[in-house]
């Protein structure tokens, strides 16, 4: 597993969107703005089930999350790797409220929707660009 590089890491402490590109049924990319954080050297990305993001990242494994430096833009960190766990149940709905209290500020995720199920996919770093 390839690590963040400390003069980086910011990026992922700090509320940075990331952009996530996962590739559609048809090969073609499809990129969505995350929220995103990091666990025992793990990307974590949570998302409901059944959203296009969700059913990508299920079928096809490989992506590659980008964070660009909202007080620098000539600074950015691209993180490329594989989805290594899935996880659905009470860590799924705790995952989501850390990153809301990371980017919103709130201890509980405010746009939960009752019939959703949230998903985190845990991504492992495979290949790591700085600029």
């Amino acid at each position: 597993m390839v690590s963040i590089p400390e003069s980086h890491a910011d990026l992922l402490e700090r509320p940075v969107l990331a952009a996530l590109a996962t590739v559609q049924p048809s090969g073609a990319p499809q990129v969505t703005p995350i929220w995103i954080m990091v666990r025992d050297g793990k990307l974590v990305v949570n998302t409901a089930a059944g959203r296009r993001k969700h059913k990508n990242m299920v079928a096809r494994p490989a992506v590659t999350a980008m964070l660009l430096d909202p007080d620098n833009d000539q600074r950015y960190l691209e993180i490329r790797g594989k989805i290594v766990d899935t996880i659905t149940g009470q860590q799924a709905d705790d995952d989501i409220d850390t990153l809301s209290k990371k980017y919103l500020g709130v201890d509980t995720y405010p746009y939960r929707v009752p019939t959703e199920t949230r998903v985190t996919f845990l991504i492992e770093p495979e290949r790591v660009v700085v600029s």
